[in-house]
């Protein structure tokens, strides 16, 4: 089977457990908007610390409270879109303690497949909710002299920051199979990158930010392009070209992000139980 093959079976396999997994989540009504509303105000609580620290200050960082919920609004929207499709990766871990997830290796369906859709869980349209209300609002009351080129970035950096944090899922769990489980590893990574992301890069050491800008380059989920829409020069002085790069940097995480699972999976031992 080519690459093209195996592609369109993961995803159809996909689709089939995720598929069962929303069958099952809707058996009970109620329990299901109740958890989803549970969700959507968890996440939310994110937003309104911001909320509390604005009422103190008129800026932070530098940054204006509509930029920084322009920020947080496109973190946690790409974010929110990567944790639905491929949130359940914490679960591999425990599956290979468990032994389960030799069943998944002798399966005619690609690995990756049946490990993002394991427990697909729909509640996370919550998170998804919520960042988009946010970037809204933001989009609304942030002061900006839009153009054909800033309009065409937003929608840029909603993809392109969920293929990087999607690459960065599947990056961590090629490392729970090295490390037969650290999915809390992964979560620093995942939910921590997304954190960071809500705030300016102005409050974050050079080193620091360098780190996530050349280093692991979340910085491209929205920070870069973000600089360029509100009329920022970023702080590492990148060259201008930098804020349209996000489409290019996430095609090059996903290329070692499936390197790094090739390897993770070739690299497995069972643990005979």
């Amino acid at each position: 089977m080519g690459e093209r093959g195996t592609l369109l079976e993961g995803l159809r396999a996909f689709r089939l457990i995720a598929g069962m997994w929303i069958r099952s989540s809707m058996t009970y009504r109620t329990s299901f908007v109740v958890t989803m509303a549970g969700n959507l105000l968890m996440t939310g609580m994110d937003f309104v610390g911001i909320l509390l620290m604005f009422s103190q200050v008129d800026s932070l960082g530098g940054w204006s409270l509509p930029e920084i919920a322009f920020l947080y609004g496109l973190s946690a929207t790409a974010f929110g879109v990567a944790d639905l499709v491929l949130g359940s990766m914490d679960v591999l871990g425990s599956r290979i303690r468990d032994g389960s997830f030799d069943t998944l290796l002798v399966r005619p369906v690609p690995v990756l497949a049946q490990i993002g859709a394991d427990h697909f869980a729909v509640r996370r349209l919550g998170r998804i909710t919520q960042g988009v209300l946010v970037l809204g609002w933001a989009l609304w009351s942030v002061e900006v002299d839009w153009d054909p080129v800033k309009v065409l970035l937003v929608p840029l950096m909603l993809v392109s920051g969920t293929v990087i944090f999607s690459a960065v899922f599947v990056a961590g769990a090629a490392f729970q199979i090295y490390a037969q489980d650290a999915a809390e590893v992964q979560n620093a990574f995942t939910y921590g990158g997304t954190t960071l992301l809500q705030y300016p890069p102005t409050v974050f050491g050079k080193d620091f930010v360098r780190g996530v800008t050349f280093v692991l380059p979340l910085a491209f989920v929205n920070w870069v392009p973000a600089c360029h829409v509100l009329g920022r020069t970023y702080p590492l002085d990148l060259p201008g070209w930098a804020a349209f790069a996000p489409p290019l940097v996430a095609l090059v995480c996903c290329a070692l992000a499936g390197l790094a699972w090739r390897a993770g999976l070739g690299s497995y031992r069972s643990t005979g139980s």
